[in-house]
C-alpha cells in the first residue's frame, strides 16, 4: 500500500523563496521574451526592445515570399547597418536562436540586401507569423522560389544573435 505524507504549510516556504528568488535573478536576460531580441557578443548581451526596432523600421518594399507562396508587404531594417551598430563590424559568422527552438550559424551578412523584416502587409510580426523579427533577402536573384532549399538561409522567429 503506498505511503502518503502530510505537509504543513511551512514545509512550502524554502520552495516558494526559491522560486521567488529564481524570478528576480539576473540570468532573467536569457529569459526574456518576445518583446526583446538579445545580442550576444563575447560576454556581453545586449537587449534591444523589438518596439524601438519596428520604429526604426525604413526599408519598405513588395516581394514573393516563397514560404507563403504570395506577394507580401513587409518593413525592416538593413541588417547589416544594425550590425555594424552593434558591435561595431560585421562579425564573420552569426548564431540565430529562434522561438521554436531552431539554431543555426551562419556567415555572409556584410550585404544590403539582408533585412531584419519587423512588420508583414502592415502589421508588426507576432510569433504566429514568424516573427518577432525575421531575416529575409530583399531581392533573391534568379532562384526559383518554387524551391524552399534556395531559402535556407532566412530565418525566422528570431529570438537571439550571437556574433562569433
Amino acid at each position: 500500500m503506498p505511503t502518503f505524507g502530510v505537509f504543513s504549510r511551512r514545509s512550502l516556504v524554502p520552495i516558494r523563496s526559491a522560486l521567488l528568488a529564481a524570478a528576480l535573478c539576473p540570468a532573467g536576460v536569457a529569459l526574456a521574451g518576445p518583446e526583446v531580441l538579445v545580442l550576444q557578443h563575447g560576454e556581453q548581451a545586449t537587449q534591444l526592445a523589438v518596439a524601438e526596432l519596428r520604429e526604426q523600421a525604413d526599408v519598405h518594399f513588395t516581394f514573393f515570399d516563397p514560404y507563403l507562396a504570395d506577394e507580401v508587404e513587409v518593413s525592416g531594417l538593413v541588417f547589416r547597418e544594425l550590425l555594424v551598430e552593434q558591435f561595431g563590424a560585421v562579425p564573420e559568422q552569426l548564431t540565430f536562436s529562434a522561438w521554436d527552438d531552431y539554431e543555426v550559424t551562419l556567415s555572409g551578412w556584410d550585404d544590403p540586401n539582408w533585412i531584419l523584416v519587423t512588420h508583414h502587409d502592415g502589421e508588426p510580426l507576432s510569433l504566429r507569423e514568424r516573427g518577432p523579427v525575421r531575416l529575409v533577402e530583399r531581392d533573391y536573384g534568379d532562384r526559383d522560389p518554387d524551391n524552399l532549399r534556395n531559402f535556407n538561409d532566412w530565418v525566422w522567429m528570431i529570438r537571439s544573435i550571437e556574433a562569433h
